[in-house]
């Protein structure tokens, strides 16, 4: 497994792990409350436990060689599932809350024993939070030195950015939940339990729109990152058999590079020598950018 397909398993699996403890103990706190806002968040934590399946085959299959039918792979499955969980943390998440948070505003019951709820909600936050270091680590394995804000702008890491991005989500959702079950627990009034619960669907919808717009680029087509680009010029401004570079062309599929490149060769040369320098070329291109999948090389003495 490749540094990228493991950082990704292993945020993966916390995110996992965390949400399933995290869904049970909602859904029993729930049962006994009668709290909208704890229903709602049990709903997202097993919401939170389908995507990371979902992530986790995605990531799988993405890793499969490339065929006949697939000449470039799978690469981009990645980004499919990561976008139907984008779409499931939109429905299953933000419209149930929001739809369990209005049911809950028309009703007039009472909560029973909400400081129950405040404990497995305070419990919940303690275990996120530690989905949410362990997904930072990984991150900190794939950025380097990168800052983390340029590291979220220019990543095509579609796993990691979905997992990050529901951490944060359950984090917020969580301490909403939890302070408006306070709310509700200190004043007697059910109806902050109900608005607690709109707000999370709300927040959960933000979320996940966010992270669909960003692997709906990822799907469309986007070139590579930044700092794989300057290695890639780096490596053609120092050939001394390249006269010129027309133009350069990348473009992401999952872990792996594909690009295209249109040059112009010193003059002079055989046919037999210019193969060799390309081929010399594409390796020292490989070994600056381990991540390049695909390499067409295209001489010619004009753009």
């Amino acid at each position: 497994m490749s540094g990228h397909e493991g950082s990704s398993a292993r945020a993966i699996l916390y995110a996992f792990l965390a949400n399933l403890g995290i869904a049970l103990a909602k859904s029993a706190a729930a049962a006994y409350t009668s709290s909208g806002s704890m229903l709602a968040e049990a709903i997202h934590s097993y919401a939170d436990c389908t995507n990371q399946v979902l992530l986790y085959v995605g990531l799988r299959q993405s890793a499969r060689p490339a065929n006949v039918e697939h000449p470039m792979g799978y690469g981009k499955d990645s980004y499919f599932w990561s976008f139907i969980v984008a779409v499931l943390l939109f429905s299953m998440g933000g419209l149930f809350s929001i739809y369990e948070g209005l049911h809950k505003l028309e009703e007039t019951g009472s909560l029973t024993k909400p400081w129950i709820g405040l404990v497995v909600l305070a419990f919940s936050i303690v275990l996120e939070i530690g989905s949410l270091l362990g997904a930072m680590r990984e991150i900190r394995r794939v950025r380097g030195d990168k800052p983390l804000r340029e590291w979220f702008d220019t990543t095509r890491n579609a796993e990691l950015v979905v997992v990050l991005g529901e951490d944060v989500a359950a984090i917020f959702g969580l301490v909403l939940a939890f302070i408006f079950l306070g709310l509700a627990t200190v004043t007697g009034n059910h109806t902050f339990d109900a608005m607690g619960s709109i707000c999370i669907g709300v927040v959960l919808i933000v979320v996940s729109m966010f992270v669909a717009t960003r692997i709906k680029s990822l799907i469309v087509g986007r070139s590579a990152e930044p700092d794989v680009r300057a290695a890639i010029d780096a490596v053609l401004a120092s050939d001394e058999n390249v006269v010129q570079v027309f133009n350069t062309l990348t473009l992401q599929f999952g872990p792996k590079v594909m690009l295209a490149i249109k040059l112009r060769m010193r003059s002079g040369i055989s046919v037999e020598q210019a193969i060799d320098d390309l081929n010399a070329l594409e390796r020292r291109l490989h070994q600056a950018v381990p991540s390049l999948g695909w390499c067409f090389v295209e001489p010619d003495n004009d753009d």
